[in-house]
């Protein structure tokens, strides 16, 4: 799993890790039973202090979405898609919320919010279209 450190961003790079995770976990493209990438290694990847690694996935694990196995790795835990599938579904609510306020207070009608969305969404049919056939696969509706 790739994942893209922003060291502009006010959120701090082991919350940008941890949130990464979640929403790969959510996603699918992490499985239970998936073994991470080691501290180190990840570091290295995200150039960030192992340091900043270790405290994502400590707090993942206290959140049961990850597991050390002393000695073996650090892997997705069973708990983990339900869990990460409800944050997900938090997160995602809460900024379509603040957009919605945005769009209210600069004076735009639902018509001109829902065609806006749906132009989005359109530039992303191909992401939207994989997302449904592998969900379809998976054997959820």
């Amino acid at each position: 799993m790739r994942l893209e450190i922003d060291p502009r961003s006010p959120i701090p790079p082991s919350e940008q890790i941890a949130e990464q995770v979640r929403f790969a976990v959510s996603s699918g493209r992490l499985r239970v039973g998936d073994r991470l990438s080691s501290v180190r290694g990840l570091a290295a990847d995200a150039a960030v202090n192992p340091n900043t690694v270790s405290k994502a996935y400590r707090d993942l694990a206290r959140e049961g979405i990850l597991e050390a196995r002393q000695g073996d790795g650090v892997f997705v835990a069973t708990a983990a898609p339900a869990r990460c599938a409800s944050h997900r579904d938090r997160v995602l609510r809460e900024r379509l919320s603040v957009i919605v306020d945005d769009a209210c207070a600069a004076g735009w009608s639902a018509e001109q919010l829902l065609e806006a969305v749906q132009q989005c969404v359109g530039r992303k049919a191909p992401r939207f279209a994989a997302s449904a056939l592998a969900a379809r696969a998976g054997g959820k509706r």
